[in-house]
């Protein structure tokens, strides 16, 4: 490979994942970040921000392949427009995306989706703008990472009583597991649309709070909470999840032990 990969979300959780797995297969790589870093072994660090699209030229000048993985749960299709607009002037030649499992099945047309799903909707817009670029891509959905779903237990478990979505499940994947399989992608020819990654297992999102709450040793009570809208209802009925694609190797449990230090459930 001669010339750089650029990644966005580089500093990121699934970004910094990517990073040394790059740089492992021989890569030249260039992070794109919101603000200064010190250069690394093999990575040179861009500034340039997508909202405003201020330094997002000279990012992608001289790039053959990008690997975007910046994203927010609002305007991640502005982002993405920004950079599609500007991997096209600068005749880019892969487009490398990770999206969400449900992106695709999970309608949000209220102001109450919206505010619960919004997310969905924002990576949905995205794929579109990705799809209809004209470059040359490939496009990953995955499930909810690890990482993510302790980040929201963690908050929630903050409060003396817990508010879960009733029914609502979920099937968390290792974040490395997803950086692995992108840069895959990344190294490879464009293959459009590939197959979806999921984790090992699908669980209640009682059951995950559960399982942190004992992990934790924290004592809290739970209250299914009914939400309204097609969004939710949608994914009560399992949209984003993709159980034939259950192909991750790292458990909700594994992944808890290897973080709070504590021995995983036989479940």
């Amino acid at each position: 490979m001669t010339s750089p990969i650029l990644l966005t979300g580089g500093t990121g959780t699934l970004g910094s994942r990517i990073v040394p797995l790059l740089r492992d297969a021989g890569g030249k790589i260039r992070v794109l970040s919101r603000g200064s870093h010190e250069p690394g072994d093999g990575v040179e660090f861009l500034v340039g921000d997508l909202t405003t699209g201020a330094g997002i030229d000279a990012a992608v000048t001289g790039v053959g392949t990008i690997v975007h993985c910046a994203g927010s749960a609002k305007g991640d299709e502005d982002k993405t427009r920004t950079l599609v607009r500007a991997a096209t002037r600068a005749g880019a030649h892969h487009l490398v995306y990770i999206s969400v499992v449900g992106a695709d099945r999970v309608p949000v047309l209220s102001r109450v989706d919206r505010a619960m799903f919004g997310y969905f909707a924002s990576k949905r817009a995205a794929e579109r703008i990705v799809a209809d670029s004209g470059l040359p891509w490939s496009m990953l959905r995955a499930t909810q990472f690890h990482d993510l779903t302790l980040t929201v237990v963690t908050q929630l478990a903050k409060l003396p009583v817990i508010p879960v979505p009733a029914g609502v499940r979920f099937q968390p994947i290792d974040t490395g597991e997803v950086a692995t399989r992108l840069v895959e992608l990344a190294l490879g020819p464009p293959s459009g649309l590939v197959s979806d990654l999921a984790g090992p297992r699908v669980y209640g999102m009682d059951d995950l709070v559960r399982s942190y709450l004992r992990a934790s040793n924290r004592r809290r009570v739970i209250m299914p909470v009914r939400l309204p809208g097609k969004a939710y209802r949608a994914v009560r009925d399992g949209a984003n999840l993709a159980p034939e694609r259950a192909v991750g190797h790292r458990t909700w449990e594994d992944f808890l032990a290897t973080r709070l230090g504590t021995v995983p459930s036989s479940r």
